[in-house]
């Protein structure tokens, strides 16, 4: 399937049914009175966070939603029928932002959570609504009001704990085989991996965590250089990033230590908030360096790069050092998660409808 992560649509809510006139007429009843019925509620326009889509495919071919409106009221006292609701499933991370004005609405974060993007119309009144001691035969009632239209931008940003960055090439693929059950696509030329591919991280039994492998960056990716700015979105949610260095380069003459400074950069010019998370350093590729010259290539890239948090020392293609650090990451990973906890939402469609006053 195709990973789309961006989509606009339209959504109409219902529009309230119209209240109804209507007058008691019985044999033997000379003063029926009044029972037109009130219209009935239009239908409301749900979005629920589906965990087991990963893409916003589906809006791109079909753009236009809208729900059913309310039926007006009738006499003998009968109520119209509420207008049909409507529920969009949409990818969990997705953001619902109004597509003329740039202003987030929502944000669907947990699996099953359910939010309401567009409210029908309350119905109209009907005439036995209006009848009084000094107005036994009210002739007044309302229309329904009208439901909400928006244009919306939908934009996904996956739900990954930890994401992986680097240049292309420097083993993130390899990485996030090797500790998960990812299987993206491998091969030896850079920008093999076009789209996020996501892992599950298993430490031990109920322990686990979810890794993000982007497609890699390159110097001016924030301006739009190479495929990785398209992606960075993806990065904006994550607890911790791992940047993943080539410490075996193919080319003698690439300057790795400018390479992860060019990644860094990119960072800070395309969000600095982004640029604030917890950053670790994972060198890569060292089962292809000779063992006597490791710690003094290890020791002169932190020292150059001026580099002061974690440094875990890998070879994603042989495993060795990736238990030590998926056991850390997951540490880290879960310390964070005690200190974001919330209280479960409520779902809308559930929830008793407020009274409306007109």
């Amino acid at each position: 399937m195709k990973f789309v992560d961006e989509a606009f649509i339209d959504i109409s809510a219902g529009d309230g049914g119209a209240g109804c006139v209507s007058f008691r007429h019985e044999k033997y009843k000379e003063f029926g009175g009044p029972n037109g019925g009130d219209g009935g509620r239009g239908g409301h326009v749900f979005a629920v966070a589906d965990p087991n889509l990963n893409t916003l495919v589906d809006f791109r071919f079909s753009r236009r939603y809208d729900a059913k409106r309310g039926e007006h009221g009738m006499g003998s006292d009968m109520f119209g029928a509420a207008g049909d609701d409507i529920t969009l499933k949409m990818p969990v991370g997705t953001i619902i932002t109004d597509a003329e004005t740039g202003e987030v609405l929502f944000e669907l974060l947990k699996p099953g959570e359910v939010i309401t993007i567009a409210k029908g119309g309350d119905g109209g009144f009907g005439n036995m609504r209006f009848k009084s001691a000094i107005n036994r035969a009210p002739r007044q009632k309302t229309p329904g009001w009208p439901g909400e239209k928006r244009n919306l931008k939908l934009e996904l940003k996956v739900l990954a704990d930890v994401g992986l960055l680097g240049m292309p090439n420097a083993g993130k693929s390899t990485l996030i085989s090797a500790i998960s059950n990812a299987r993206p696509r491998i091969a030896d030329y850079p920008f093999t991996t076009l789209h996020p591919n996501l892992g599950v991280v298993r430490v031990g039994p109920e322990q686990s965590f979810v890794v993000a492998d982007l497609p890699g960056l390159i110097e001016g990716a924030a301006e739009g250089a190479g495929l990785g700015h398209q992606f960075l979105r993806h990065l904006q949610r994550t607890r911790l990033l791992l940047h993943v260095i080539d410490m075996a380069p193919f080319d003698d003459s690439i300057d790795i230590v400018a390479q992860a400074k060019a990644i860094v950069n990119e960072l800070k010019k395309y969000d600095p908030a982004l640029y604030a998370k917890p950053r670790w350093l994972v060198l890569n590729k060292l089962d292809m360096v000779p063992l006597d010259e490791r710690a003094a290539l290890v020791k002169d890239f932190v020292k150059r790069l001026k580099f002061k948090g974690p440094v875990f020392e890998i070879s994603a293609l042989t495993r060795e050092g990736c238990d030590t650090l998926i056991k850390t990451v997951y540490q880290h990973v879960k310390a964070q998660q005690k200190s974001e906890q919330e209280p479960e939402a409520v779902d809308p469609r559930f929830a008793p409808d407020s009274p409306s006053v007109p």
